[in-house]
């Protein structure tokens, strides 16, 4: 079972390459992040189309995210628990149940916490304490669990081209990074550094300063799974071609193969 997650940057601007893409990596199931769209916009049927189930957690205009499965979705969950005034869309969740039992799965998208000094990053280290207690929840059901998304977190500085630049950053804050070490310590494993140590791995590459061509990116999208999840670990990878295609997100897809 091929499972992936994607910050697309806006299903409508990046329509053309959300299809091209599904139609070459053929994920059994995606997590799409900022979406930027209401659930009565997303563009569900030309994705339907190509056999998928879709299920969204819109905003207008802002953040936003979906499943999408070849197998039904059950068990749908909107919204991360813990703070019932938090309107922002970035959290959705359901099962799907395969050859070898259920498995479940958490897209989210992980507040960016900048600037500092205001507002948004109390929030953004908020957020991540609910995740946490969240994990707690589903872990103590030892079932096969994935957390996958866009974490706007840094892990190491050997998740940056350049750490040095990223240091007055929330992404790359002490406590970001300490509440991410917090989820992995619950006996959560981060996949890409399961499966390779390799320098240079990177997710995300800004539109400015020709960071894509100088391949100056960071690592910021995280599948993490459970250790029952992780027990079925075949594999992982990142489509990193994809940010050379016409009109790209600044994201590339990150995905996981488990055996089903």
């Amino acid at each position: 079972m091929k499972i992936a997650t994607w910050n697309i940057n806006g299903v409508k601007a990046r329509i053309d390459v959300v299809l091209e893409w599904l139609k070459e990596a053929q994920p059994d199931v995606a997590c799409f992040q900022e979406i930027k769209s209401i659930d009565e916009n997303f563009p569900r049927q030309a994705i339907e189309d190509l056999g998928y189930n879709v299920e969204t957690h819109g905003q207008k205009s802002f953040n936003g995210v979906a499943l999408l499965s070849k197998l039904p979705l059950e068990d749908v969950q909107r919204g991360l628990p813990g703070d019932d005034s938090d309107e922002q869309a970035r959290y959705v969740e359901a099962s799907v149940s395969s050859e070898s039992g259920a498995i479940r799965f958490g897209c989210l998208y992980l507040p960016n916490g900048n600037p500092l000094g205001t507002e948004k990053f109390p929030y953004k280290l908020g957020w991540m304490d609910r995740l946490i207690e969240h994990a707690k929840l589903r872990l103590a059901e030892e079932t096969p669990f994935l957390l996958l998304g866009d974490y706007n977190v840094i892990p190491d500085p050997v998740d940056a081209a350049r750490p040095e630049v990223w240091v007055d950053d929330a992404l790359f804050q002490p406590e970001s990074r300490q509440k991410f070490r917090t989820l992995l310590n619950l006996g959560m494993t981060e996949t890409v550094r399961a499966c390779s140590e390799a320098p240079q791995t990177y997710t995300f590459w800004d539109y400015q300063a020709g960071a894509w061509q100088k391949n100056n990116g960071i690592r910021i999208d995280h599948i993490l799974l459970s250790p029952e999840a992780t027990d079925r670990l075949n594999g992982c990878g990142i489509d990193k071609h994809v940010r050379g295609w016409e009109k790209p997100s600044d994201h590339v897809p990150v995905w996981v193969d488990l055996a089903a």
